[in-house]
């Protein structure tokens, strides 16, 4: 999961931080197409990275037909017309440099990242498989990947201790037809059903460059790296319009709680509650909520479940803001043999002590700190600031968005963290058990002790 704060490389001087802000120049240019550019000039060293975020995930997906924005991004490596299997990555290794993408809820991403020499590569290759992958999609290939995207889904998710939770937690928060209500890879049976048809129709609507940003990042220009892009994917042409949708999903009333044996030795408790989309006023305090809670050695929960009582052998908690909705989990392992309701009792507890009484200024300054420093840690690779770029203009339609992010950590304050966690973190959740096969009488209580 994603975590907010998490900016990345940023040019210093000697100035100090505070004086002269957090600046990662960027310029945005639009191609006829649609397709839209965004390119950051790094000349610290002679590498680069191509970003691409096609602004589709499972989120863009329909029920009955899930798994496809995860299926494609394997299938974008299988060839195109002009680099065919297994061109891309041999192409690319021979000139130094590496690749991958990943696939969320709302957007698939791919990127090079390599010696500069590499770029017009790099780019020739992005433009062949958005414009020309279709007439070398066929069944053997949507077959090989679909057999892969199972394999995965059964080491990630059916065979991986705990991993059933990602696939009944997003029901218990979102109703059915939600983008949200189902997890990333899909389910099995609607990627055994796909067609080479639907494959298709999908890329059709989404991988379209009027869908698609590309940033390019490193020893570049402005001038040259449009030169090429436009060289390369000028003539791919405009894809349908997209429609914009707006879900929403009802408050949560009650809690709901599940039951999951697994073949685990320790009971594991997962709570998660509904919160607030990316750059949501809240977001922010909600972060260092995170940080509070279970960020460090001494953070309430973490100090109290596993050096205090020693009930539990791990703890984490997380914000997982998204572009449509967003949540709240958080985790803890009780010890083997263990009942999860001592545990559950605990971080109840903490919970609702946090919300009636704010943190201590001390508690406050370390875990804004250490998302601080995690921000400026970040800021090392030309990669990564391709990546947050691309991020920051999809979220809030400006690339350099740096400073304003640090901003909205630093504004936050003790009586903000208070107030989020007692507006979304006492009420209702979604409660799942997991527990040793045969083994239910350890699971939490069914609603816990939301009033």
């Amino acid at each position: 999961m994603r975590t907010r704060f998490l900016a990345l490389a940023l040019q210093l001087s000697a100035t100090p931080l505070s004086a002269q802000g957090l600046k990662v120049p960027a310029t945005v240019d639009t191609l006829p197409n649609g397709l839209r550019l965004i390119v950051h000039e790094d000349a610290s060293a002679p590498i680069v990275t191509v970003n691409v975020w096609y602004h589709t995930g499972s989120g863009s997906e329909k029920s009955g037909r899930t798994g496809f924005a995860h299926l494609f991004e394997h299938l974008m490596f299988m060839g195109s017309e002009n680099a065919p299997y297994p061109a891309f990555d041999r192409m690319l290794e021979a000139a130094g440099a590496n690749n991958n993408g990943s696939t969320s809820e709302d957007r698939t991403n791919y990127y090079e990242s390599g010696p500069v020499s590499a770029l017009p590569l790099m780019l020739w290759l992005e433009a062949d498989r958005m414009g020309w992958l279709l007439p070398t999609m066929d069944a053997a290939k949507v077959d090989a990947q679909r057999d892969i995207v199972k394999n995965e889904r059964r080491q990630n998710y059916e065979n991986q201790p705990y991993g059933l939770v990602a696939d009944h937690q997003p029901r218990m928060l979102y109703p059915e037809g939600h983008p949200y209500s189902w997890p990333v890879i899909g389910s099995m049976a609607d990627l055994s059903a796909a067609s080479v048809e639907d494959v298709k129709d999908f890329f059709r609507t989404w991988y379209a460059p009027n869908n698609a940003v590309i940033t390019v990042a490193g020893a570049v220009t402005r001038d040259s790296v449009r030169t090429l892009v436009q060289h390369y994917f000028g003539a791919i042409p405009r894809g349908p319009a997209i429609t914009a949708i707006n879900p929403t999903r009802p408050a949560l009333t009650r809690d709901t709680a599940l039951v999951l044996e697994d073949r685990v030795q320790q009971p594991q408790l997962h709570y998660t509650f509904a919160t607030v989309k990316s750059w949501d006023k809240d977001d922010a305090p909600l972060q260092v909520a995170r940080m509070i809670l279970a960020g460090s050695k001494n953070a309430r929960l973490t100090k109290r479940l596993i050096y205090d009582a020693q009930s539990a052998t791990a703890v984490q908690a997380y914000p997982d803001h998204k572009r449509y909705d967003g949540d709240f989990t958080v985790i803890a392992r009780s010890k083997p043999g263990q009942p999860l309701a001592p545990v559950q009792r605990a971080i109840d507890e903490e919970l609702r002590r946090l919300a009636e009484v704010p943190p201590t200024a001390r508690e406050l300054e370390q875990a804004k700190n250490a998302l601080e420093a995690s921000f400026l840690r970040s800021t090392q690779t030309v990669g990564g600031k391709a990546d947050q770029l691309n991020a920051y203009f999809f979220e809030v339609g400006v690339p350099d968005a740096f400073q304003r992010d640090l901003d909205r950590l630093r504004a936050v304050t003790a009586a903000d963290v208070q107030r989020v966690v007692k507006q979304y973190l006492t009420g209702p959740r979604a409660i799942v058990s997991v527990v040793p096969m045969g083994k239910r009488d350890l699971a939490a209580e069914p609603r816990g002790v939301t009033p």
